[in-house]
């Protein structure tokens, strides 16, 4: 695959989801030719509706703007978790349909038959000939439209080649294919022939990678970035997982790794240790368990699902206790990120502050192994990017706490009655074996 190349002045990082909510509404207006969004969901509520009908008048503006929306079949037909069974969020798209003469592009994508087997966890939204690479989807916590808001990384990346060859990959995979069924049509695939769509659309991801040109001139050498767009889906032949891990392998001096939850697949966990034994520093900025989407305070609405966030808890903790040494020794730099009751959902690495991936893989067995993943591998040999992402690290860093010893960290018996003999069930099954598969 040929690298696609930039400049320092194409790539603008942004460090909040308001600032995610302004670009989203800017770069809509402004669109005069495409408008790709790819994104778990667009949900149902305030904020989901804001940007729907911002994208229909657009189209009404300009009826020639290409707007297509690729969201996961399953998820488009449900509503939040603990929610009354309903269409969720495929009704809303119905309704506008209804509404608005003018006419977008709702795809319904199924990588796996069922949700928990799989989604469509791929990011970035094309306008025109900008990339916009975020790990969010589109919804009130996402963009802040109230009180509470949920953190993400936001980059913006000026690139036609770029933003061709997302528009392609698309184009090709999920709507030329005609195996990934409009949601905001009356009518969907009966449940036999969505079996043969899903068969076959898995077969087609299995052989399908961004198919990239070189495009794109940088008047000098010293100002030369080049990006490199990667597919990651099922266990054999990831590309995004096979270079996250290269990235690892052969850093020589730093490494950061931003995860949501800390559950890395044990191949990857063994690299981290590998580099801490050769000296390279590692920093991990990982989301508190009140930071997690799952996390209840409230015991009298605590639930099954609510445990997730202190099982992450105990595997950063067992982790932690291993390799304390590394902590001791200033080379394992750990950052807990807790701010006022918000979620933390930020994914990525900074390799010897020349390498960047970009990614919306939480860095765990399930996106390892059953999520469609992509990422943006860019190589920034002249560090240009570092002052930008610097200054988003050090906003990031504020609302954290440093771990100085694993016992920093909550044990079971400090948790609250129900997650504790919830956790205490889990492993006597052996269930926890299961679950970090799913996690």
């Amino acid at each position: 695959m040929k690298e696609i190349v930039v400049t320092g002045n194409d790539i603008e990082v942004y460090s909040s989801p308001k600032q995610y909510k302004e670009q989203l509404l800017a770069l809509i207006s402004a669109a005069r030719q495409r408008i790709f969004i790819t994104a778990l969901y667009v949900q149902d509520d305030e904020a989901g509706r804001e940007i729907l009908h911002a994208l229909y008048q657009a189209k009404s503006k300009t009826p020639d703007l290409d707007i297509k929306i690729f969201v996961d079949y399953h998820r488009g037909q449900r509503g939040l978790i603990g929610e009354k069974e309903s269409l969720g969020n495929r009704s809303l798209y119905l309704q506008l349909a209804e509404q608005y003469q003018q006419s977008i592009d709702i795809y319904g994508v199924a990588v796996k038959r069922k949700e928990l087997f799989g989604v469509l966890h791929l990011k970035g939204m094309v306008f025109d000939d900008t990339l916009f690479y975020t790990g969010a989807s589109i919804n009130d916590i996402y963009l802040h439209q109230h009180d509470r808001y949920r953190l993400d990384r936001y980059a913006s990346i000026k690139s036609t080649s770029l933003a061709d060859n997302f528009c392609d990959y698309l184009n090709k995979v999920f709507v030329l294919s005609g195996l990934s069924p409009k949601l905001n049509l009356k009518e969907l695939p009966s449940p036999v022939e969505q079996k043969r769509n899903i068969i076959a659309l898995k077969s087609l991801l299995k052989s399908h990678q961004y198919a990239a040109v070189a495009g794109g001139k940088s008047s000098t050498l010293t100002d030369k970035i080049t990006i490199t767009p990667l597919i990651g889906y099922g266990r054999r032949d990831n590309k995004l997982n096979r270079s996250i891990r290269q990235l690892i392998q052969n850093a020589q001096t730093s490494v950061t790794i931003f995860t949501p939850y800390f559950n890395l697949p044990p191949v990857l966990a063994k690299d981290v240790v590998k580099a801490l034994k050769r000296g390279v520093n590692i920093s991990l900025i990982v989301g508190d368990k009140t930071a997690n989407d799952f996390y209840v305070a409230e015991q009298d609405k605590f639930s099954t699902i609510c445990i997730v966030p202190y099982i992450y808890e105990m595997l950063l903790k067992r982790f932690l206790k291993k390799y304390q040494k590394f902590i001791d020794q200033g080379l394992l730099n750990v950052h807990l990120w807790k701010h006022d009751g918000n979620s933390f959902h930020l994914k990525g690495l900074v390799v010897d502050e020349r390498y960047h991936m970009l990614t919306g893989s939480n860095l765990n067995p399930r996106a390892w192994t059953l999520d469609l993943e992509n990422g943006l591998l860019v190589d920034d040999p002249s560090k240009l990017l570092m002052p930008k992402v610097n200054d988003e690290i050090m906003g990031i860093l504020v609302q954290t706490n440093k771990i100085n010893n694993y016992t920093d960290i909550e044990s079971v018996q400090d948790y609250p009655e129900k997650p504790q003999k919830l956790l205490n069930k889990i492993r006597m099954t052996q269930l926890d074996k299961i679950l970090k598969r799913f996690l």
